[in-house]
């Protein structure tokens, strides 16, 4: 009688990649993707490239853009929590290209780790997925590296890239902006993507805080302050360009903060001035600054300070443009006026 046969096991899993596991990780998230789906997508999930249809009209430019998550994804692990993380991601992508006037098209993700742990994936795309959806995109595709050894058990890696368009005369440079310009900032949810290598030695090295733990003067803990989703700024940006609202220039406020990102559209005969006294930075930032003791121009350029997005307009479109957002509900405060300069950045109070 012929031995009975053992299935072989496999010298890869045993190496510490499981191809079925993977797979099957993959195989279990594709009715979300489908889910983002649409009108100019074509073909489903799965091909070696995903496609999609070339925008109609004359003078159309495509517009891209790809960053990652960075370190938050420490907090992410340390709460056991991911199902924000990929929304992060979606909706910094977007506001990264909305700067030039461009609509997003397609995004598509790239997740490395150690080890595909299905439950952990299935957070992550979940999130990629809402964003997508509520920035009417589609989740064109994308790609699950495992790779034992060059991440740590437990954690894992988010990029993202993001395609749009926008037409050649929609295009919004900053080469427009003129002094005696409004600076209209719109609130951010919180650091946004940016600084958490900074917040994370504050708050749980120096501190010796908890996530769980509640920021003095307020209701939340430091996980869930840490861990608020990147918003998007496309609505109240597009609801301001849909009704004829000439915007000269705009700014992402990620790393670098104020005085790094606002000179990337400003013309080098302006300069910003930022009234700090404007908006009320949220308690995170206050409690960074000061446990950490913190230069406050360094806070300024390492996070937001709960500014997540700026729009440059003439003054005379001011009254227009606040109704319009106040009309929608959308927070916003006016931060501060271009001035003639050398294309920096300079504070009031």
């Amino acid at each position: 009688m012929p031995k009975e046969q053992r299935p072989v096991k496999s010298a890869y899993a045993q190496a510490g990649v499981n191809i079925d596991v993977k797979m099957n990780a993959v195989g279990s998230i594709k009715q979300m993707v489908a889910s983002t789906k649409t009108a100019n997508v074509i073909g489903n999930i799965g091909a070696f490239g995903g496609l999609h249809k070339v925008p109609s009209g004359k003078d159309m430019i495509l517009v891209a853009s790809a960053d990652g998550v960075g370190t938050k994804l420490k907090v992410a692990a340390m709460m056991n929590r991911h199902d924000t993380v990929g929304q992060d991601i979606v909706n910094h992508c977007v506001n990264d290209i909305l700067v030039q006037g461009a609509k997003p098209l397609f995004f598509m993700d790239y997740v490395g780790t150690a080890k595909v742990d299905p439950v952990q994936f299935k957070q992550v795309v979940s999130g990629l997925c809402k964003a997508c959806k509520e920035n009417k995109m589609a989740l064109l595709g994308g790609e699950t590296a495992e790779m034992p050894g060059l991440y740590p058990a437990g954690e894992y890696d988010l990029v993202g890239t993001i395609v749009g368009c926008v037409s050649r005369k929609a295009l919004i440079t900053g080469k427009s902006i003129r002094a005696g310009d409004v600076i209209i900032g719109f609130p951010s949810g919180g650091l946004q993507t940016n600084g958490f290598s900074l917040a994370r030695r504050v708050v749980f090295d120096l501190c010796q805080c908890s996530w769980k733990d509640k920021l003095p003067g307020t209701d939340q803990t430091f996980g869930d302050a840490l861990l608020a989703v990147h918003k998007s700024f496309l609505k109240p940006v597009s609801k301001l360009m849909e009704r004829k609202i000439k915007i000269n220039g705009m700014a992402h406020i990620t790393g670098g903060g104020f005085p790094d990102n606002i000179p990337r559209v400003l013309p080098k005969v302006c300069n910003a001035e930022i009234d700090r006294a404007s908006w009320q930075v949220p308690t995170i930032f206050k409690f960074i600054e000061r446990q950490g003791k913190v230069d406050r121009d360094e806070m300024y350029r390492v996070f937001n300070m709960g500014i997540g997005f700026v729009v440059i307009l003439p003054k005379n479109q001011l009254v227009k443009a606040t109704n319009i957002l106040k009309a929608m509900h959308q927070p916003y405060n006016v931060i501060g006026v271009i001035r003639k300069g050398k294309g920096v950045v300079t504070y009031k109070n």
